[in-house]
């Protein structure tokens, strides 16, 4: 296998992003989906980690044997928010010892109660600092183009992103749909002195309420010049999965016409939209290469 910043330095990345199963009949479309796209050949698959790390278990789980049966790296995320140092060194010891060689670093998201998440950490660069002395992990952390949802300002923002990212292999940004956001964020942090790469998050949505759901959660702004094409289609599936196949390419388009380090595709567990989308941009027809 190959940490992150050995898979970019040997050229542009295209990966996954899956969700945890949470049940047995969501494991049985997990696998179906890995087996479909692991034909593709990605550079390597991110598996997220639930609120609190109510899937914990299962996306250690799932990772392990991913990473275990596959040629490509399994990368878990992580949060932090709500766990004790010994809760995080135990799973670490554990993906160490399993032969895990990246970890996605988050703070993680507070009870959206607002109540008192406890643990032992509030941010991402805690964690980050614990990674380091369990292992000798290649470290991802998260990156918000039109900034975190819980930033004071942009100038704050940026320099909280900058200060994490030099202590960081490598970023993957929030989804967003206007490429203007992932240029200004990556300029802003080029004028302050910060290089790591930072690989685009692109969604190829399926669901307009579930598009609205999740932008309104993580910041994301929905363009204008979207709308009126989300209205067309919303209330027949397949119609907004075209849609979310469609907008996603032409996104994945431009970014690779500017240069970007990567591209990293939400999955959301189903191969078809990934597939498409992949075959639209001329990537990952199999043979595991991108285009430079």
């Amino acid at each position: 296998m190959a940490k992150i910043a050995d898979l970019l330095a040997a050229g542009r990345t295209v990966s996954f992003e899956f969700p945890p199963p949470k049940t047995p009949e969501a494991l049985v479309t997990f696998d179906e989906t890995m087996e479909d796209l692991a034909g593709l050949r990605p550079s390597f698959i991110s598996v997220t980690y639930g609120a609190l790390g109510t899937t914990r278990d299962t996306t250690r789980d799932v990772v392990i044997r991913v990473d275990k049966e596959r040629d490509f790296p399994a990368v878990p995320h992580l949060t932090c928010v709500g766990h004790t140092r010994a809760d995080m060194e135990d799973l670490l010891v554990h993906y160490r010892d399993a032969g895990i060689e990246n970890i996605l670093a988050l703070a993680g998201d507070p009870p959206a109660d607002g109540s008192d998440a406890g643990g032992d950490f509030t941010y991402a660069t805690e964690l980050i600092e614990m990674i380091r002395e369990v292992g000798d992990f290649g470290i991802v952390v998260a990156a918000f183009p039109e900034v975190h949802p819980r930033s004071a300002d942009r100038e704050t923002d940026r320099r909280y992103l900058a200060a994490k990212l030099a202590q960081a292999d490598a970023a993957i940004s929030q989804f967003f749909y206007d490429p203007s956001d992932y240029l200004r964020m990556v300029e802003e942090l080029d004028a302050l002195g910060c290089t790591t790469p930072v690989i685009p998050g692109v969604m190829p949505f399926i669901s307009v309420a579930g598009l609205r759901r999740m932008a309104a959660m993580n910041g994301s702004a929905i363009p204008a010049a979207l709308e009126p094409r989300l209205e067309k289609v919303d209330g027949d599936k397949e119609a907004t999965r075209a849609l979310g196949v469609e907008v996603a390419s032409e996104l994945g388009a431009r970014l690779l016409e500017e240069g970007v380090p990567g591209l990293h595709l939400y999955t959301m567990n189903r191969a078809r939209s990934v597939r498409e989308v992949c075959a639209n941009l001329g990537v990952l027809q199999g043979d595991g290469s991108a285009p430079g």
